[in-house]
C-alpha cells in the first residue's frame, strides 16, 4: 500500500513539476555538450503567407480582429488574409465581406472547426499557413517572428505564445488561467530547446502547407492534432514567444470549466489517434516529451490524486507514522483552501493562496469529466464559444 502511495505521489509530482525540473536540467546538459552555435535567421526570408481565421458567431469582435490583421508588419503583397465562418448565423460573414482584401469562405452548415479548415485548405496556396482565432489579438511582429524559423528545413510547424490578460480584479478562473499559461509557456520553451514542442494552441500557430495532413473531421482539438501529425512525420514544432496572441480570461469558472472539459475530451481522443507519438521506437525524445508533458496530465494524474488521498487515510489508520500524518494534513489543508477559493471566485475577489488550489482542482476535475464525456460520445467536434471577460 505504501509503495503504491509513493509511486502515485511521484507520478503526480513529476507530471506537474518534476518534468519541468528534469527538462531544465536536460537542456543545460545539452548546451554544455552541444557546442554548436545557435542558428541565426535573417530578415530576407519572406515567403507567401496565408493568415487563416476560423470564426463562429463573432460579430461583437470580428471587425477589431480584421483591423488587427491589417496592422501586422509583414509585406502586404506576401500576406493573404482568409476567414472561414461556416455555421455562423449572425452578422459575422456580412461584416467580413465588406473588406475586399479578405478572402471569405462561408457555408451555412455547421460541421465543426476541423471540417471547416479541411474544406478551405485546398484553396490556400501559400508556403506558410498561420492559424489564429477570431477573439485574439496578435502583436504586429507575430508573422515575422513565426516564419523566420522556417529557414531551418527541419522545422515543420511553429507555435506562438498565448497570453492571458488578467485584470487587477480577476477571478480565480482568469487569474488561474493566466498563471497556468505562464507555466505552460516556460515548458514549451524548454521542450523546443531540448527537441520539439508537443502540440500547438489554436490562438496562434503555423505550418508548412506542404506538410499539412488532413485530420478527421470529428477532431476536437484540431490545432494539437495538425501540429502533432507533422511532428510524427519527423519534423520539429518550434516555439516562438515573441509571436503572441492576447486574449482575456474566461468570464467565470463555469466558462473555464466548459473549455477545459472540451480540451480534456479532445486530449483523450488525440492520445488514441497519435500512435506514433506514443511509440518510443519511432522517436524516443518526442515520445518522452509527449508523455511527460501531455499524456500524464490528460489521463491518470487526476485519478492518482484521489488514490493518494484515500491511501493516505488507510495508511494513517494502520501505521500512525508521522510522515503519513503530515502528508494527510497537507492534503486536507490544500483541499480546504478550495472552499474559500470557490466562494471568493463567485464574489470576484482575487486571493492567490485560494484561487490557485481552486483552479488546480478545477483543471483535474475537468480531465475526469472530459474522459467521461468522450467515452460516452457526448463531446461534439463543433467549436464552442467560451464567454470571455
Amino acid at each position: 500500500m505504501t509503495a503504491i502511495f509513493w509511486l502515485s505521489a511521484f507520478i503526480v509530482f513529476y507530471a506537474f513539476a518534476g518534468y519541468g525540473i528534469l527538462l531544465l536540467f536536460l537542456v543545460k546538459m545539452k548546451k554544455i555538450f552541444n557546442k554548436k552555435k545557435h542558428t541565426t535567421y535573417n530578415g530576407i526570408y519572406q515567403p507567401m503567407v496565408t493568415l487563416l481565421v476560423a470564426a463562429y458567431n463573432e460579430e461583437d469582435c470580428i471587425e477589431e480582429k480584421i483591423l488587427n490583421c491589417f496592422e501586422l508588419n509583414y509585406p502586404k503583397e506576401k500576406l493573404q488574409i482568409a476567414f472561414v465562418t461556416d455555421g455562423s448565423n449572425d452578422s459575422t460573414p456580412e461584416k467580413i465581406s465588406k473588406y475586399k482584401d479578405i478572402h471569405l469562405f462561408h457555408l451555412p452548415e455547421r460541421n465543426g472547426k476541423m471540417a471547416a479548415i479541411k474544406r478551405v485548405m485546398p484553396h490556400l496556396h501559400s508556403e506558410i499557413i498561420v492559424f489564429t482565432d477570431a477573439n485574439t489579438r496578435l502583436n504586429p511582429q507575430a508573422i515575422d517572428e513565426l516564419i523566420r524559423h522556417y529557414q531551418n528545413p527541419k522545422v515543420g510547424a511553429v507555435a506562438g505564445e498565448k497570453k492571458i490578460v488578467v485584470s487587477a480584479y480577476a477571478d480565480a478562473s482568469s487569474a488561474g488561467e493566466g498563471f497556468y499559461w505562464k507555466y505552460e509557456s516556460a515548458l514549451k520553451k524548454l521542450d523546443y530547446e531540448l527537441y520539439s514542442n508537443v502540440g500547438a494552441a489554436g490562438e496562434l500557430f503555423s505550418i508548412r502547407k506542404s506538410l499539412y495532413q488532413p485530420v478527421e473531421s470529428d477532431t476536437i482539438i484540431d490545432d494539437h492534432m495538425i501540429a502533432m501529425r507533422i511532428a510524427e512525420a519527423g519534423y520539429i514544432i518550434a516555439y516562438e514567444p515573441k509571436a503572441f496572441a492576447i486574449e482575456t480570461g474566461s468570464a467565470n469558472s463555469q466558462e473555464e470549466l466548459k473549455r477545459k472539459i472540451r480540451i480534456a475530451a479532445g486530449g483523450i481522443q488525440s492520445i488514441l489517434r497519435l500512435k506514433k507519438s506514443a511509440n518510443p521506437f519511432h522517436n524516443f525524445i518526442l515520445t518522452f516529451e509527449y508523455i511527460s508533458h501531455r499524456v500524464l496530465r490528460w489521463t491518470i494524474t487526476p485519478f492518482l490524486l484521489i488514490l493518494i488521498f484515500v491511501l493516505n487515510m488507510f495508511i494513517v489508520a494502520q501505521h500512525q507514522q508521522i510522515i503519513y500524518k503530515t502528508t494527510l494534513l497537507l492534503q486536507i489543508f490544500f483541499y480546504l483552501m478550495v472552499v474559500p477559493g470557490y466562494f471568493l471566485e463567485r464574489r470576484n475577489i482575487k486571493i492567490k493562496v485560494f484561487f490557485l488550489p481552486y483552479y488546480f482542482c478545477l483543471m483535474n476535475y475537468a480531465v475526469i469529466a472530459g474522459i467521461s464525456r468522450y467515452v460516452r460520445s457526448k463531446q461534439s467536434a463543433a467549436w464552442e464559444k467560451s464567454k470571455r471577460k
